[in-house]
Protein backbone atom coordinates (compact mmCIF):
# COMPACT_ATOMS: atom_id res chain seq x y z
CA UNK A 1 0.00 0.00 0.00
CA UNK A 2 2.91 2.44 0.42
CA UNK A 3 4.51 2.08 -2.65
CA UNK A 4 0.93 2.58 -4.50
CA UNK A 5 0.47 5.74 -2.26
CA UNK A 6 4.16 6.30 -3.35
CA UNK A 7 4.08 5.50 -7.15
CA UNK A 8 0.24 6.31 -8.44
CA UNK A 9 -0.82 8.94 -6.10
CA UNK A 10 2.77 11.15 -6.33
CA UNK A 11 3.17 11.28 -2.31
CA UNK A 12 6.71 11.32 -0.70
CA UNK A 13 7.38 8.14 0.72
CA UNK A 14 7.04 9.41 4.46
CA UNK A 15 4.04 10.69 4.09
CA UNK A 16 2.62 7.52 2.51
CA UNK A 17 4.01 5.71 5.46
CA UNK A 18 2.54 7.80 7.65
CA UNK A 19 -0.72 7.66 6.57
CA UNK A 20 -0.56 3.55 6.04
CA UNK A 21 0.48 3.78 9.75
CA UNK A 22 -2.35 5.55 10.94
CA UNK A 23 -4.97 3.50 8.68
CA UNK A 24 -3.61 0.41 10.11
CA UNK A 25 -3.71 1.87 14.07
CA UNK A 26 -7.41 3.17 13.23
CA UNK A 27 -8.47 -0.45 12.28
CA UNK A 28 -6.46 -1.73 14.86
CA UNK A 29 -8.25 -0.01 17.58
CA UNK A 30 -11.56 -0.13 15.67
CA UNK A 31 -11.42 -4.10 16.11
CA UNK A 32 -10.40 -4.10 19.54
CA UNK A 33 -12.84 -2.05 20.52
CA UNK A 34 -15.47 -3.61 18.84
CA UNK A 35 -14.54 -7.46 20.05
CA UNK A 36 -14.71 -5.53 23.81
CA UNK A 37 -18.36 -4.95 23.25
CA UNK A 38 -18.65 -8.39 21.77
CA UNK A 39 -16.68 -10.04 24.65
CA UNK A 40 -19.12 -8.31 26.92
CA UNK A 41 -22.06 -9.47 25.42
CA UNK A 42 -20.50 -13.14 25.24
CA UNK A 43 -19.50 -13.27 29.13
CA UNK A 44 -22.92 -12.52 30.49
CA UNK A 45 -24.71 -15.32 28.06
CA UNK A 46 -21.19 -17.79 28.97
CA UNK A 47 -21.89 -17.16 32.63
CA UNK A 48 -26.09 -16.89 32.31
CA UNK A 49 -25.72 -20.60 30.40
CA UNK A 50 -23.21 -21.84 32.60
CA UNK A 51 -24.59 -20.55 36.28
CA UNK A 52 -28.44 -20.44 35.28
CA UNK A 53 -28.80 -16.57 35.25
CA UNK A 54 -32.21 -16.13 34.00
CA UNK A 55 -31.71 -11.88 32.92
CA UNK A 56 -29.21 -12.48 30.30
CA UNK A 57 -30.58 -15.25 28.96
CA UNK A 58 -33.90 -13.62 28.57
CA UNK A 59 -33.58 -9.62 28.68
CA UNK A 60 -32.59 -7.31 25.97
CA UNK A 61 -33.84 -8.34 22.73
CA UNK A 62 -33.92 -11.48 20.83
CA UNK A 63 -30.01 -12.48 21.82
CA UNK A 64 -29.35 -10.15 24.94
CA UNK A 65 -27.72 -7.11 23.07
CA UNK A 66 -29.45 -4.55 24.50
CA UNK A 67 -28.10 -4.90 28.15
CA UNK A 68 -24.57 -4.52 26.75
CA UNK A 69 -25.62 -1.47 24.57
CA UNK A 70 -27.07 -0.14 28.15
CA UNK A 71 -23.70 -0.99 30.23
CA UNK A 72 -21.65 0.98 27.36
CA UNK A 73 -24.52 4.17 27.82
CA UNK A 74 -24.17 3.92 31.46
CA UNK A 75 -20.30 3.86 31.46
CA UNK A 76 -19.81 6.83 28.92
CA UNK A 77 -22.83 8.86 31.27
CA UNK A 78 -21.67 8.16 34.24
CA UNK A 79 -19.78 10.99 36.61
CA UNK A 80 -16.22 10.42 36.84
CA UNK A 81 -14.77 11.16 40.86
CA UNK A 82 -11.65 11.65 41.27
CA UNK A 83 -11.17 10.45 45.28
CA UNK A 84 -9.64 13.38 47.64
CA UNK A 85 -6.08 11.76 48.47
CA UNK A 86 -5.42 10.62 45.13
CA UNK A 87 -2.33 11.68 42.98
CA UNK A 88 -4.40 12.97 40.07
CA UNK A 89 -2.00 12.46 36.97
CA UNK A 90 -1.15 8.99 38.04
CA UNK A 91 -5.04 8.29 38.90
CA UNK A 92 -5.81 10.03 35.03
CA UNK A 93 -2.80 8.41 33.73
CA UNK A 94 -2.86 4.43 34.95
CA UNK A 95 -5.77 3.26 32.89
CA UNK A 96 -4.38 4.76 29.37
CA UNK A 97 -0.86 2.71 29.80
CA UNK A 98 -3.03 -0.23 30.50
CA UNK A 99 -4.96 0.53 27.11
CA UNK A 100 -1.54 1.11 25.37
CA UNK A 101 0.26 -1.88 26.13
CA UNK A 102 -2.35 -4.43 25.29
CA UNK A 103 -3.44 -2.19 21.93
CA UNK A 104 0.60 -1.99 21.24
CA UNK A 105 0.74 -5.88 20.75
CA UNK A 106 -2.02 -6.00 18.44
CA UNK A 107 0.75 -4.22 16.03
CA UNK A 108 2.78 -7.51 15.11
CA UNK A 109 0.20 -9.72 15.44
CA UNK A 110 -0.51 -11.20 11.72
CA UNK A 111 -4.43 -11.65 11.11
CA UNK A 112 -3.56 -13.31 7.40
CA UNK A 113 -0.94 -14.33 4.97
CA UNK A 114 1.07 -10.96 5.31
CA UNK A 115 -1.66 -9.12 6.74
CA UNK A 116 -0.03 -7.47 9.49
CA UNK A 117 0.66 -4.18 10.63
CA UNK A 118 4.36 -4.22 10.81
CA UNK A 119 5.86 -7.42 9.91
CA UNK A 120 8.72 -7.90 12.83
CA UNK A 121 11.31 -10.46 12.45
CA UNK A 122 11.26 -10.31 16.69
CA UNK A 123 7.23 -10.18 16.51
CA UNK A 124 6.68 -12.52 19.32
CA UNK A 125 9.49 -11.45 21.96
CA UNK A 126 7.90 -7.64 20.91
CA UNK A 127 4.66 -8.73 21.95
CA UNK A 128 5.14 -10.40 25.47
CA UNK A 129 7.41 -7.13 25.90
CA UNK A 130 4.69 -4.76 25.52
CA UNK A 131 2.01 -6.64 27.15
CA UNK A 132 3.80 -7.23 30.26
CA UNK A 133 3.66 -3.07 30.31
CA UNK A 134 -0.33 -2.91 31.00
CA UNK A 135 1.23 -4.06 34.89
CA UNK A 136 2.70 -0.46 35.13
CA UNK A 137 -0.83 1.04 34.23
CA UNK A 138 -2.36 -1.14 37.35
CA UNK A 139 0.37 -0.17 39.47
CA UNK A 140 -0.12 3.41 38.96
CA UNK A 141 -4.02 3.01 39.06
CA UNK A 142 -3.61 1.22 42.46
CA UNK A 143 -1.19 3.58 43.63
CA UNK A 144 -2.58 7.03 42.39
CA UNK A 145 -5.71 6.07 44.10
CA UNK A 146 -4.96 7.06 47.34
CA UNK A 147 -6.42 4.02 49.00
CA UNK A 148 -4.39 1.24 51.13
CA UNK A 149 -7.00 -1.33 49.43
CA UNK A 150 -6.20 -0.32 45.89
CA UNK A 151 -2.52 -0.67 46.15
CA UNK A 152 -2.85 -3.76 47.75
CA UNK A 153 -5.07 -5.12 44.69
CA UNK A 154 -2.22 -3.64 42.58
CA UNK A 155 1.06 -4.89 44.27
CA UNK A 156 -0.88 -8.78 43.99
CA UNK A 157 -1.76 -7.88 40.48
CA UNK A 158 2.35 -7.25 39.86
CA UNK A 159 3.27 -10.22 42.25
CA UNK A 160 1.44 -12.43 39.76
CA UNK A 161 1.75 -10.90 36.36
CA UNK A 162 5.45 -10.93 37.07
CA UNK A 163 5.70 -14.40 37.78
CA UNK A 164 3.63 -15.84 35.45
CA UNK A 165 5.46 -13.97 32.71
CA UNK A 166 8.56 -16.43 33.18
CA UNK A 167 6.84 -19.74 32.40
CA UNK A 168 4.74 -17.84 29.55
CA UNK A 169 8.10 -16.52 27.95
CA UNK A 170 9.59 -20.08 28.38
CA UNK A 171 6.33 -22.01 26.59
CA UNK A 172 6.46 -19.65 24.13
CA UNK A 173 10.11 -20.44 22.98
CA UNK A 174 9.19 -24.39 22.94
CA UNK A 175 7.15 -23.87 18.97
CA UNK A 176 9.90 -20.59 18.54
CA UNK A 177 12.97 -23.59 18.36
CA UNK A 178 10.93 -25.79 16.16
CA UNK A 179 9.95 -23.37 13.89
CA UNK A 180 13.32 -21.31 14.20
CA UNK A 181 12.24 -17.51 13.60
CA UNK A 182 10.19 -15.32 16.09
CA UNK A 183 8.68 -13.92 12.96
CA UNK A 184 4.81 -14.75 13.31
CA UNK A 185 3.81 -14.37 9.99
CA UNK A 186 6.68 -16.84 9.09
CA UNK A 187 5.10 -19.55 11.73
CA UNK A 188 1.98 -19.09 10.44
CA UNK A 189 2.51 -19.85 7.17
CA UNK A 190 4.78 -22.91 8.21
CA UNK A 191 1.86 -24.38 9.36
CA UNK A 192 -0.04 -24.74 6.10
CA UNK A 193 -1.57 -27.56 5.37
CA UNK A 194 -3.90 -30.06 7.78
CA UNK A 195 -4.11 -29.98 11.39
CA UNK A 196 -1.90 -32.33 12.01
CA UNK A 197 1.02 -30.28 10.51
CA UNK A 198 0.11 -27.46 13.13
CA UNK A 199 2.51 -27.05 15.97
CA UNK A 200 0.42 -28.24 18.99
CA UNK A 201 0.51 -31.53 17.19
CA UNK A 202 4.48 -31.44 16.24
CA UNK A 203 5.56 -33.41 19.61
CA UNK A 204 5.06 -33.63 22.86
CA UNK A 205 6.60 -30.75 24.15
CA UNK A 206 4.74 -28.28 22.04
CA UNK A 207 1.86 -30.19 22.97
CA UNK A 208 2.43 -29.30 26.96
CA UNK A 209 3.48 -25.69 25.73
CA UNK A 210 0.59 -25.00 24.88
CA UNK A 211 -1.69 -25.66 27.77
CA UNK A 212 1.34 -24.18 29.95
CA UNK A 213 1.34 -21.19 27.59
CA UNK A 214 -2.69 -20.89 27.87
CA UNK A 215 -2.80 -21.04 31.27
CA UNK A 216 -0.33 -18.42 31.84
CA UNK A 217 -2.09 -16.26 29.36
CA UNK A 218 -4.94 -16.80 31.23
CA UNK A 219 -3.35 -15.64 34.78
CA UNK A 220 -1.84 -12.45 32.63
CA UNK A 221 -5.08 -11.28 31.83
CA UNK A 222 -6.25 -11.03 35.24
CA UNK A 223 -8.63 -14.25 34.65
CA UNK A 224 -10.39 -16.46 37.17
CA UNK A 225 -9.38 -18.74 38.86
CA UNK A 226 -6.03 -16.25 38.94
CA UNK A 227 -7.89 -13.04 39.73
CA UNK A 228 -6.03 -11.74 42.07
CA UNK A 229 -6.29 -8.26 41.65
CA UNK A 230 -9.82 -8.76 41.89
CA UNK A 231 -10.90 -10.68 44.47
CA UNK A 232 -13.84 -9.12 45.70
CA UNK A 233 -14.11 -10.39 49.22
CA UNK A 234 -10.97 -9.35 50.22
CA UNK A 235 -10.03 -6.06 48.52
CA UNK A 236 -13.36 -4.65 47.28
CA UNK A 237 -12.89 -4.55 43.56
CA UNK A 238 -8.56 -4.56 43.63
CA UNK A 239 -6.76 -1.83 41.89
CA UNK A 240 -9.52 0.00 40.06
CA UNK A 241 -11.91 0.02 43.43
CA UNK A 242 -12.11 3.84 43.56
CA UNK A 243 -12.81 3.97 39.48
CA UNK A 244 -16.29 4.55 37.84
CA UNK A 245 -17.29 5.62 34.73
CA UNK A 246 -15.00 5.74 31.56
CA UNK A 247 -11.76 5.48 33.36
CA UNK A 248 -13.05 1.99 34.47
CA UNK A 249 -14.25 1.03 31.08
CA UNK A 250 -10.82 1.70 30.03
CA UNK A 251 -9.43 -0.72 32.05
CA UNK A 252 -12.13 -3.71 31.17
CA UNK A 253 -11.01 -2.65 27.08
CA UNK A 254 -7.56 -3.65 28.09
CA UNK A 255 -7.98 -6.64 29.67
CA UNK A 256 -10.57 -7.59 26.63
CA UNK A 257 -7.53 -6.90 24.38
CA UNK A 258 -5.09 -8.80 25.64
CA UNK A 259 -7.55 -11.96 26.14
CA UNK A 260 -7.55 -11.81 22.52
CA UNK A 261 -4.23 -10.45 22.42
CA UNK A 262 -2.84 -13.62 24.02
CA UNK A 263 -5.64 -15.90 22.15
CA UNK A 264 -4.06 -14.78 18.62
CA UNK A 265 -0.45 -15.61 19.79
CA UNK A 266 -1.45 -19.27 20.86
CA UNK A 267 -3.28 -19.54 17.36
CA UNK A 268 -0.16 -18.19 15.47
CA UNK A 269 2.13 -20.89 17.55
CA UNK A 270 0.15 -23.51 17.95
CA UNK A 271 -2.75 -23.82 16.26
CA UNK A 272 -2.45 -23.04 12.72
CA UNK A 273 -2.52 -19.53 12.61
CA UNK A 274 -5.46 -18.57 9.72
CA UNK A 275 -5.21 -21.91 7.85
CA UNK A 276 -8.49 -23.72 7.79
CA UNK A 277 -6.01 -27.28 8.47
CA UNK A 278 -7.96 -28.69 5.76
CA UNK A 279 -5.92 -27.92 2.42
CA UNK A 280 -3.01 -29.99 1.45
CA UNK A 281 0.56 -29.29 3.19
CA UNK A 282 2.36 -26.32 2.37
CA UNK A 283 -1.03 -24.90 1.02
CA UNK A 284 -3.05 -21.61 1.69
CA UNK A 285 -6.02 -19.90 0.63
CA UNK A 286 -4.26 -17.14 -1.62
CA UNK A 287 -2.75 -19.98 -3.40
CA UNK A 288 -6.07 -20.82 -4.69
CA UNK A 289 -8.62 -18.04 -4.51
CA UNK A 290 -6.16 -14.78 -4.61
CA UNK A 291 -4.41 -12.51 -2.20
CA UNK A 292 -7.51 -10.45 -1.90
CA UNK A 293 -10.48 -13.13 -1.10
CA UNK A 294 -7.92 -15.77 0.51
CA UNK A 295 -6.96 -12.98 2.93
CA UNK A 296 -10.42 -12.47 3.70
CA UNK A 297 -11.19 -15.89 4.50
CA UNK A 298 -7.82 -15.95 6.26
CA UNK A 299 -8.74 -12.90 8.77
CA UNK A 300 -12.59 -14.71 9.22
CA UNK A 301 -10.54 -17.84 10.08
CA UNK A 302 -8.35 -16.48 12.70
CA UNK A 303 -10.35 -14.01 14.31
CA UNK A 304 -12.76 -17.14 14.90
CA UNK A 305 -10.21 -19.25 16.62
CA UNK A 306 -9.12 -15.96 18.54
CA UNK A 307 -12.69 -15.49 20.09
CA UNK A 308 -12.92 -19.53 20.45
CA UNK A 309 -10.11 -19.58 23.29
CA UNK A 310 -11.41 -16.33 24.49
CA UNK A 311 -15.24 -18.37 25.16
CA UNK A 312 -12.40 -20.84 27.22
CA UNK A 313 -11.17 -18.01 29.50
CA UNK A 314 -14.73 -17.14 29.68
CA UNK A 315 -15.77 -20.88 30.19
CA UNK A 316 -13.34 -21.34 32.85
CA UNK A 317 -13.93 -18.21 34.52
CA UNK A 318 -17.61 -19.09 35.14
CA UNK A 319 -17.03 -22.63 36.09
CA UNK A 320 -13.80 -23.19 38.84
CA UNK A 321 -13.16 -21.05 41.90
CA UNK A 322 -10.59 -18.73 42.94
CA UNK A 323 -7.67 -19.85 44.40
CA UNK A 324 -5.51 -18.22 47.19
CA UNK A 325 -2.42 -16.13 46.37
CA UNK A 326 -0.53 -18.43 47.86
CA UNK A 327 -2.13 -21.23 45.52
CA UNK A 328 -1.52 -18.88 42.75
CA UNK A 329 1.65 -18.56 43.55
CA UNK A 330 2.73 -21.98 43.87
CA UNK A 331 0.77 -22.81 40.79
CA UNK A 332 3.42 -21.10 38.95
CA UNK A 333 6.38 -21.21 41.04
CA UNK A 334 6.28 -25.26 42.14
CA UNK A 335 4.50 -26.55 38.62
CA UNK A 336 4.46 -24.69 35.65
CA UNK A 337 8.28 -22.99 35.90
CA UNK A 338 10.09 -26.06 36.22
CA UNK A 339 7.00 -27.88 33.87
CA UNK A 340 8.44 -24.77 31.00
CA UNK A 341 12.38 -25.70 31.64
CA UNK A 342 11.95 -29.23 30.96
CA UNK A 343 9.38 -28.74 27.70
CA UNK A 344 12.31 -26.21 26.62
CA UNK A 345 14.91 -28.77 27.02
CA UNK A 346 12.92 -31.32 25.63
CA UNK A 347 11.97 -29.97 22.68
CA UNK A 348 15.99 -29.06 21.68
CA UNK A 349 16.75 -32.30 22.71
CA UNK A 350 14.08 -33.66 19.94
CA UNK A 351 14.42 -31.74 17.03
CA UNK A 352 18.24 -32.73 17.53
CA UNK A 353 17.28 -36.40 17.24
CA UNK A 354 14.71 -35.76 14.87
CA UNK A 355 17.71 -35.68 12.15
CA UNK A 356 19.17 -39.15 13.69
CA UNK A 357 15.70 -40.69 13.50
CA UNK A 358 13.50 -39.77 10.96
CA UNK A 359 10.36 -41.60 12.08
CA UNK A 360 10.00 -39.51 15.03
CA UNK A 361 8.24 -37.05 12.08
CA UNK A 362 5.24 -39.49 12.71
CA UNK A 363 4.26 -38.43 16.02
CA UNK A 364 2.30 -35.63 14.98
CA UNK A 365 -0.43 -38.08 13.58
CA UNK A 366 -0.51 -39.86 17.07
CA UNK A 367 -1.16 -37.00 18.42
CA UNK A 368 -3.87 -35.68 16.18
CA UNK A 369 -5.78 -39.00 16.26
CA UNK A 370 -5.26 -38.93 20.41
CA UNK A 371 -6.63 -35.40 20.48
CA UNK A 372 -9.32 -36.63 18.26
CA UNK A 373 -10.90 -39.35 19.56
CA UNK A 374 -12.18 -37.87 22.69
CA UNK A 375 -14.05 -35.23 20.79
CA UNK A 376 -15.74 -38.55 18.56
CA UNK A 377 -16.67 -40.17 21.82
CA UNK A 378 -18.42 -36.90 23.65
CA UNK A 379 -20.42 -36.71 19.79
CA UNK A 380 -21.61 -39.84 19.78
CA UNK A 381 -22.78 -39.82 23.44
CA UNK A 382 -24.37 -36.36 22.99
CA UNK A 383 -26.23 -38.10 19.51
CA UNK A 384 -26.95 -41.42 20.96
CA UNK A 385 -28.26 -40.72 24.87
CA UNK A 386 -31.88 -40.31 24.69
CA UNK A 387 -33.47 -36.95 25.62
CA UNK A 388 -35.67 -36.17 28.65
CA UNK A 389 -39.19 -35.03 27.69
CA UNK A 390 -40.01 -31.19 28.47
CA UNK A 391 -43.16 -32.11 30.58
CA UNK A 392 -41.24 -34.91 32.89
CA UNK A 393 -38.52 -34.04 35.96
CA UNK A 394 -35.18 -34.50 35.66
CA UNK A 395 -34.07 -36.93 38.18
CA UNK A 396 -31.37 -35.42 40.09
CA UNK A 397 -28.96 -35.84 43.46
CA UNK A 398 -32.08 -35.56 45.61
CA UNK A 399 -33.27 -38.49 44.14
CA UNK A 400 -36.60 -36.69 42.90
CA UNK A 401 -38.54 -38.94 40.41
CA UNK A 402 -42.28 -38.86 38.92
CA UNK A 403 -44.82 -40.65 40.87
CA UNK A 404 -46.91 -43.39 38.70
CA UNK A 405 -49.78 -43.05 41.10
CA UNK A 406 -50.30 -39.30 42.11
CA UNK A 407 -48.61 -37.32 38.68
CA UNK A 408 -46.72 -35.51 41.54
CA UNK A 409 -43.13 -35.32 42.70
CA UNK A 410 -41.95 -37.74 45.39
CA UNK A 411 -38.33 -38.66 46.70
CA UNK A 412 -37.11 -41.92 46.90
Amino acid sequence: MTDFLSSRLGLVHGVAVLIVALIAALVLITFMLLSAIFFVWLERKVSARIQDRLGPTRVGGKFGWLQTLADGLKLLVKEDIIPTNADHMLFRLGPYIALAGSFLAFLALPFGNNVVAENLNVAVFYMLAVMSSEVFGIILGGYGSGSKWALFGGMREAAQVVSYEVPRALSVLVPVIVAGTMNLNTVGSMQAGPMWDWYVFHDPFTFAAFWIFFTCGTASCKRAPFDLAEAESELVAGFHTEYSGFRWLIFFMAEYGSMFAISGIATILFLGGWHLGVLPSGADLTHYLGPVLGNIINVFVFIVKGWVLVFVMMWVRWTLPRLRIDQVMMTCLRYLLPISCVLLVGVSVWQMLAWEFPFLSYVNYLLFVGCLAPFIYVAWKLLTTSQVAPTQLMPGAWGVVQSKSYGVASKT
